[in-house]
């Protein structure tokens, strides 16, 4: 059994992209805009600081209190997009229930989209235009007329680390059949068109599919990003098969702290039995933030024409 080891792979991709922010001047900026102080969003925040603050990048956090008004957060984010030290914007989910998230998310120039979520990423995404910017691109202005004028966009950082995930092991994606556990607007819907796109048969599967078991087993590789703890056990998966787990949920730990980590998989169970899995944590977790970042040296790239 092989473990696809994602914190090794992040160390691996914070190496390539300190030597290559280190020439850059200016340095690429994010900014992690959060609305409220949930505890789970500020350990998620923290660890995009930190990494961050390895590979030489600018991090700024800028908390807002609960009860801003959504007129309020996208006149913040207005600001944001019109600097130009700023290239890539963020904003920290669950908002609050009185906020739009479609309209603080399209809010964001999707030049700095670095989390891949604006509807124009996402159309891109969808016509197969995930290609870095071509200099020719990186040539047009960049002036507000910059939602308009790109034409490759970024893929969203969970489903971004999956793929290099799987491309550093040498996994092959191409005309694989590959089965998805969870159909999210973050997590499953962008992973199965990064798959389609690079040419593998995919099935989403969700809470409402009959037979779960028997659809997994089929598959080449699997993908669980269903936010069910222990979801998936030994009945559901073959030999040969490749795991990627998504799932981050906290339990109950008998021993030690308080609450413990662990995915959709029961890892004790299915790493016997597959041919390669990710763990929980340290798996898919630490990818999503390396992938974050690569995406912020491109929108670097694209907005100062190097």
């Amino acid at each position: 059994m092989t473990l696809l080891d994602g914190k090794k792979l992040n160390e691996k991709v914070a190496g390539e992209l300190a030597a290559k922010i280190k020439k850059l001047d200016p340095k690429p900026k994010l900014v992690i805009i959060q609305v409220g102080d949930l505890a789970q969003s500020n350990a998620y925040i923290g660890r995009k600081i930190k990494f961050g603050e390895k590979i030489g990048a600018i991090v700024e956090h800028k908390r807002f209190p609960e009860k801003i008004t959504q007129e309020e957060l996208i006149g913040h984010i207005k600001i944001y997009d019109q600097n130009s030290s700023v290239h890539g914007i963020i904003v920290q989910m669950p908002l609050p229930k009185h906020i739009d998230k479609d309209a603080i998310i399209d809010a964001i120039d999707p030049a700095k989209d670095v989390d891949g979520l604006t509807s124009r990423n996402l159309k891109l995404l969808w016509e197969n235009k995930t290609t870095n910017y071509s200099s020719s691109e990186r040539r047009e202005s960049r002036s507000s007329r910059q939602a308009r004028t790109i034409n490759a966009g970024f893929i969203p950082a969970t489903t971004k680390g999956i793929i290099s995930l799987l491309d550093e092991y040498k996994i092959p994606i191409e005309g694989q059949n590959v089965v998805i556990v969870g159909r999210s607007f973050l997590v499953g819907k962008p992973t199965f068109l990064a798959f389609l796109n690079r040419n593998a048969t995919v099935t989403v599967c969700h809470r409402h599919t009959k037979n779960l078991a028997q659809i997994t087993k089929s598959a080449d590789i699997l993908v669980f990003a269903a936010g069910k703890p222990n979801l998936i056990g030994k009945e559901h998966v073959s030999k040969n098969q490749v795991v990627i787990d998504v799932g981050i949920n906290a339990i109950p730990n008998e021993d030690g702290p308080r609450h413990k980590l662990v995915g959709d998989v029961n890892f004790a169970e299915v790493s016997k039995i597959v041919k390669a899995i990710s763990p929980v944590p340290g798996g898919a977790g630490p990818m999503t933030v390396a992938s974050l970042f690569e995406n912020l040296l491109e929108a670097h790239r694209y907005q100062n024409n190097s």
